[in-house]
C-alpha cells in the first residue's frame, strides 16, 4: 500500500477532471450497475499513468459523445475497489494503469497497460473517443 500523501496528487489529477473516486467494492458495484456508459480508470503511481493514462483519459472527454459516468480506483491503495473493478474486466488480466468502458454494466472496451505504456496521451484519447462514438 502506498502512503495517502503520496497518491493524493495523482488522485486529484483525475478528481479535478470530474472523475468520481471509488474506495470500496460496493461503490464499484453500484457504479457499474448504473444505466448508461461508465469509464473506469485504474489509476497507478507508475510513470505511464502520469505521462499517458491520466492525460489521455482527461483528453478523451473533449468529445461530442462521452461516458455518462467517469470513475476511478487506485491500484496499490484501494485494494477492494480495484479487485471488484478488475473482476468486472475479465477476461482481461489485471493491469495498471488500465481503462475500461462499460455500457449498462457490460464491458464494451478495454485498454490494458500494454496499450497505454509508450503511447502518447493523444493516441490513448483517440482510442477512447472511438469507443465513446460507438457506445455512448
Amino acid at each position: 500500500m502506498y502512503p495517502a500523501e503520496l497518491v493524493q496528487p495523482m488522485r486529484d489529477d483525475l478528481g479535478n477532471a470530474g472523475f468520481e473516486h471509488l474506495y470500496t467494492g460496493k461503490e464499484v458495484t453500484e457504479a457499474l450497475s448504473k444505466e448508461g456508459t461508465t469509464l473506469v480508470v485504474v489509476n497507478s503511481v507508475c510513470g505511464c499513468a502520469a505521462a499517458n493514462a491520466r492525460p489521455g483519459a482527461k483528453m478523451s472527454l473533449e468529445n461530442a459523445k462521452k461516458p455518462d459516468h467517469t470513475v476511478t480506483v487506485f491500484a496499490g491503495v484501494d485494494r477492494e475497489a480495484v479487485d471488484v473493478a478488475r473482476a468486472a474486466m475479465i477476461p482481461f488480466p489485471p493491469s495498471s494503469p488500465s481503462m475500461a468502458l462499460f455500457k449498462n454494466g457490460e464491458l464494451v472496451h478495454m485498454l490494458e497497460r500494454h496499450h497505454i505504456e509508450g503511447r502518447p496521451a493523444e493516441m490513448i484519447a483517440e482510442n477512447l473517443k472511438e469507443a465513446y462514438n460507438e457506445n455512448c
